[in-house]
């Protein structure tokens, strides 16, 4: 793939809607995610089964008990290290206990060098920060688990 190729996917996942491009060709796989798109499920959930933007979601009913109770697990978007202050000095975006608006910040997911800020999906309270500060994390891993409220 030439990096025009790989320039024109960039710009067609900026332009359009879409939170994730997955492209594969000549055995080569590429994926494309907008900064600061998050994924959203109910606890104990797939994050391939139970992916939605904030005015789908909604708690599986016949899904793991703390799902019924309306509390979501924010999964992280992407590969790359946690961190969950702005700056090393920096107070942290949230704290256990906060209550999150849908946008607000929650932590910043360094990858290839690029700060991408993970806003929360979803309004409620800061049950569990699940990621360790300054650690690597993996796409689908769970970070925070928000209660609705």
């Amino acid at each position: 793939m030439k990096l025009e190729d790989i320039q024109i996917l960039i710009q067609a996942v900026q332009d359009s809607d879409l939170v994730e491009l997955v492209w594969e060709t000549n055995g080569a796989r590429l994926v494309l995610k907008k900064a600061g798109a998050c994924v959203a499920a109910p606890a104990g959930g797939s994050s391939v089964d139970t992916q939605a933007t904030a005015g789908e979601l909604q708690p599986n009913q016949e899904a793991d008990p703390d799902a019924r109770e309306g509390r979501f697990t924010i999964l992280a978007p992407m590969v790359g290290t946690f961190y969950r202050a702005p700056a090393p000095d920096a107070e942290p975006y949230v704290q256990v206990g906060n209550i999150v608006e849908i946008g607000q910040p929650l932590c910043i997911i360094e990858a290839m060098k690029l700060m991408n800020e993970i806003e929360s999906e979803v309004r409620g309270r800061v049950i569990e920060i699940l990621a360790e500060n300054a650690q690597p994390v993996e796409y689908g891993q769970p970070l925070f688990v928000i209660e609705q409220v």
